[in-house]
């Protein structure tokens, strides 16, 4: 009877989350229009995230000193403006929430957001940022569009309220635009090495051109003075 019962409440909890997963595939995603090679929209993603997000959230595949390096941001100002607590420039970034009290608050533990941008998508995080709405009966008085149900508060609510809505917007699309950054950082390596590759491709082209157009007309010649 118990094994039925356990049973039966799993299942009753795969159905719960697909049905979620499907009514958040259902709402219209808006378009992020990030740019990764925008290094002032990353760096002040990297300072909202930290601020507003990294209390919860890790995003363990990056370390302080890589986002400095990356985002043209120095030690010194990595320390000051985006370290929190006794954490190092080298380490990993770590939420400094314990598992145990995230189960308290908020029921589980709040994901690591390294791989989010490229399991959601950047339109995803964007749309879901924006899409909190008043709901008395969550326990923290909000809900989500996208994600029904959703543990996480509006921690974003301060900045809607004293920003215009175009101040923050763009601040919604930094954080989306830091966190496509953090899903791939060799990005900004490969597209900047793409675009140099193709200029050479292009100036390799021309040299091609010319140089086959000045074979070309000695072979032409030598077949007219064949005739002759």
């Amino acid at each position: 009877m118990k094994k039925l019962l356990t049973t039966t409440v799993s299942v009753l909890a795969g159905l719960a989350i697909s049905f979620n997963v499907l009514a958040s595939a259902d709402v219209h995603l808006d378009y992020a229009n990030t740019n990764i090679n925008d290094q002032k929209s990353l760096q002040n993603g990297a300072k909202l995230f930290m601020n507003y997000c990294s209390g919860c959230h890790s995003i363990s595949f990056m370390r302080y000193n890589r986002i400095g390096k990356d985002l043209n941001i120095s030690d010194a100002d990595v320390e000051k403006n985006l370290i929190f607590g006794d954490a190092k420039i080298g380490n990993q970034i770590i939420s400094s929430m314990s598992k145990k009290g995230a189960e308290v608050w908020f029921g589980t533990t709040p994901p690591d957001l390294s791989l989010v941008s490229r399991s959601k998508g950047t339109d995803w995080i964007y749309t879901y940022l924006h899409s909190f709405y008043k709901d008395d009966s969550r326990p923290f008085g909000v809900n989500n569009k996208v994600l029904v149900n959703a543990s996480m508060p509006d921690v974003l609510w301060g900045l809607k309220k004293t920003k215009s809505p175009e101040a923050f917007d763009q601040d919604v699309r930094d954080i989306t635009n830091f966190l496509d950054y953090v899903g791939e950082p060799a990005k900004l390596v490969r597209v900047d090495l793409g675009y140099k590759v193709l200029g050479f491709l292009f100036i390799l082209f021309i040299l091609a051109y010319l140089m086959k157009k000045e074979y070309w007309k000695d072979v032409k010649y030598g077949k007219w003075r064949a005739k002759d």
